[in-house]
């Protein structure tokens, strides 16, 4: 199947690409499905083929019009593997993509491969907490320079602040996380984008900065950051991706020329995924949109159910956004859909909160998110623990603030367990 219809040559929409783009089933025995490539090593038909494919995956020549990377080893690339990073790439309407063993692979691997000592990184705040920990400790430690502004409105113009303060010949990422993790807040990527193609044209000596969106709780259905200027796009495919809490893996997809550079990368350090991983990712992507959408659909009104809870203090959902505000207008621009992801807050503070959290019995108590069961999970003392409560509690991740994945259960049970789990 390729990309676009002989009909017009309109390409193919991307759920209908999730089910048969990249495969071609006469090189698989014409099964429908493309089976499990379990093997590490792949036989070259004459030693000149294997020299050939060594040229491309080293980088040694260019590669030829029409020419196409032959299979080596399952650490460089592999079938099920290279089905998934095509359909995604399409799905993200991107050139290119790359899979990885899990998400925080796919942000250390793309990182580490655009920055130098002495090189600064500005990113948004919050993000996810393995993300601040390599920017915050791991980063710094190869003499990169780190600088956090908050996510959200004016989330732009604090990073032209920082570039007036650096020096933006300096800046070789800009890194988003939109919506934040855990406080929902929506960054302008167009805003941010362009503020990268001022720098490169201030700075034509100096090497152009890249803008890495993690599209992990809205993408691939609700939000495209590539078509807002983004030169790459990551995700944690374990969440809504992979969507059955059976796996662990990350995807980019992106720009050609610095998803190749990526995947070099990715080459030598061995961040790379298993092909059975591949196989599971490419199961999911099937009915990534179907469950997405269902589950946005019962988030919505579980939010709505929320808001209106006495002994809720706030909620943070796109549904609940006020018409007019700047968040809205960011939401109502890049985004299709209001996502699965809730934040509530209690009165009184982690014991109250983690009161809540030890009374569902529907909701499962556990980190991640976008899987097709229900879970809840306290930020500040669990995936943001290595973030100081002082810096957390700025940016409005309190110590009673509870995050909500809504999966696939009845909504009239994921009704009853939240207000079972809210009684005093």
């Amino acid at each position: 199947m390729k990309r676009s219809h002989s009909d017009g040559h309109r390409e193919f929409n991307p759920e209908t690409l999730a089910l048969g783009f990249g495969y071609d089933s006469d090189l698989s025995e014409h099964a429908v499905k493309p089976p499990v490539f379990l093997t590490s090593t792949f036989q070259f038909a004459s030693a000149r083929e294997g020299k050939r494919f060594f040229e491309l995956a080293y980088g040694l020549r260019e590669q030829a019009a029409g020419e196409q990377r032959g299979l080596i080893y399952s650490r460089l690339n592999n079938p099920n593997l290279q089905i998934y990073e095509e359909r995604m790439a399409a799905w993200d309407q991107t050139e290119m993509g790359a899979t990885f063993a899990t998400g925080m692979a796919a942000i250390a691997t793309s990182v580490l491969t655009l920055v130098r000592p002495g090189d600064v990184v500005i990113s948004s705040s919050p993000v996810y907490g393995g993300t601040h920990y390599l920017f915050h400790h791991v980063l710094a430690a190869f003499g990169v320079e780190v600088r956090f502004v908050p996510a959200g409105d004016g989330c732009a113009e604090a990073m032209r602040e920082v570039v007036r303060e650096v020096g933006g010949e300096r800046v070789r990422v800009l890194f988003v996380e939109t919506p934040a993790n855990p406080n929902l807040l929506h960054t302008d990527i167009a805003a941010v984008t362009d503020l990268a193609r001022h720098l490169a044209a201030e700075h034509p000596h100096a090497t152009p900065p890249v803008t890495i969106v993690d599209n992990t709780l809205l993408g691939p259905v609700f939000q495209r950051p590539a078509t807002f200027g983004a030169d790459v796009v990551v995700y944690s495919a374990t969440k809504f991706l992979g969507g059955h809490s059976d796996l662990v893996a990350g995807l980019a997809t992106g720009r050609a020329d610095i998803l190749k550079r990526i995947r070099d990368m990715r080459t030598i350090l061995g961040t790379t995924t298993t092909p059975f991983n591949g196989w599971l990712l490419l199961r999911s992507l099937e009915t990534v949109s179907v469950r997405m959408r269902r589950q946005a659909k019962s988030a919505t009104k579980l939010a709505h159910l929320l808001a209106e809870h006495p002994r809720v203090t706030r909620v943070v959902h796109p549904s609940l956004l006020e018409p007019g505000s700047p968040q809205h207008d960011v939401f109502t621009r890049q985004c299709t859909g209001n996502g699965s992801l809730i934040s509530f807050e209690v009165d009184g503070g982690e014991d109250a909160a983690f009161a809540v959290l030890d009374r569902f019995e529907v909701f499962r108590l556990a980190v991640s998110l976008g899987g097709t069961e229900s879970l809840v999970e306290h930020p500040m003392a669990m995936t943001h623990a290595d973030v100081p409560p002082e810096e957390l509690e700025k940016l409005g991740v309190t110590s009673g603030l509870i995050r909500v994945s809504v999966g696939l259960e009845h909504l009239s049970d994921l009704k009853r367990d939240l207000l079972w789990a809210l009684k005093a």
